[in-house]
């Protein structure tokens, strides 16, 4: 197996419980109530949302790889050869996997990703299928700066792939942010090979967050589960409801964990007081047409070099590049 030594390197992802504590009392303190969407992605719901994303209302990773399948052949070609490829998010690297069996002579991959156990199931998984691929798995949170490892032979260009509309999860201005930080990660003559979801009908949205079998409820909930078991808290489950709606003026789903009755929480030595029906905003999950895209690549100095779309115009992949690269 070609993996670096120590297998995941760790990138101190998992805040001290006392910060852990501190940053879920602020976040309570607002008004309204926040929590950041980091949260749901402990190992449980890591595993929840490879189940969400097989529920049959939840289109987007269903497109994607659709997408991936029928256009991995003309992505690799864009993308070039002795790619380093590092993915946001990495997850279990499914889509990922076909992109790889296309990539001609690929430098390395970096997987990085929040979650420790799914990331060595992942690695363990690649390193058996591409046994000539340096895998270099870096268990941190792609938002914050990432020392990336160093690459076993110079690249001729660094392409962050950031898949499965993860983008829309921030709020405009932390979205260009963002960019901007691949933008600098991805070096002179590198690119971002990024999924975005596009504006459709808001039922077909709406549905996508709230599937039949409950388990997108079940991955919001257990966010409280996690605070429970690592700060201590003493959220009640059945106390506290799922809500994600689509906000059409906007172009958002918003999502909410919402409090059924007045109640009160410990959080460390204080407690928290909900109101009945009082909101926590947990998670954004924004949708774009093509020119809110671009705009929005724009405003971090990248353009979009190449859009690969389903025929229905649900879901796309784009490359993009420096806008200086392509002003010349």
């Amino acid at each position: 197996m070609n993996v670096e030594a120590c297998g995941v390197s760790d990138d101190d992802r998992r805040p001290p419980v006392s910060d852990l504590l501190e940053v879920a009392q602020r976040g309570l303190a607002l008004k309204p109530k926040r929590l950041p969407s980091w949260l749901f992605y402990d190992e449980h719901g890591s595993r929840l949302f490879e189940q969400i994303c097989e529920q049959p209302e939840y289109y987007l990773t269903r497109c994607e790889i659709a997408l991936m399948d029928e256009h991995a052949g003309s992505i690799a070609d864009v993308l070039g050869s002795e790619v380093r490829l590092v993915e946001y998010g990495s997850g279990n690297a499914r889509k990922t996997h076909i992109l790889l069996q296309h990539l001609q002579a690929p430098v390395s991959y970096v997987p990085v990703e929040i979650s420790s156990e799914p990331l060595r199931q992942s690695v363990g998984r690649l390193a058996r299928e591409f046994p000539q691929l340096p895998l270099q798995p870096l268990c941190a949170d792609f938002s914050k700066p990432l020392r990336l490892p160093i690459p076993p032979s110079a690249p001729r260009r660094t392409v962050v792939y950031f898949p499965g509309s993860t983008i829309g999860n921030f709020e405009n201005r932390e979205a260009a942010a963002l960019l901007r930080k691949m933008r600098n990660e991805m070096g002179d003559a590198g690119g971002i090979l990024i999924g975005v979801d596009l504006k459709k009908d808001p039922e077909v949205i709406e549905a996508a967050y709230n599937d039949r079998a409950g388990i997108t409820a079940a991955f919001t909930l257990n966010m409280l589960t996690r605070l429970n078991r690592e700060i201590g808290s003493n959220f009640e489950l059945s106390a506290f409801g799922h809500r994600a709606h689509y906000n059409q003026m906007i172009g958002r789903i918003e999502t909410h964990i919402v409090s059924h009755r007045e109640q009160q929480v410990k959080m460390g030595r204080a407690s928290v007081a909900f109101r009945e029906d009082e909101a926590i905003q947990v998670e954004y999950s924004c949708k774009y047409s093509l020119a809110d895209f671009a705009a929005l690549a724009a405003k971090a100095g990248l353009a979009v070099l190449r859009v690969w779309t389903d025929p229905q115009q649900m879901f796309s992949l784009q490359y993009l590049v420096r806008a200086s690269t392509v002003a010349r």
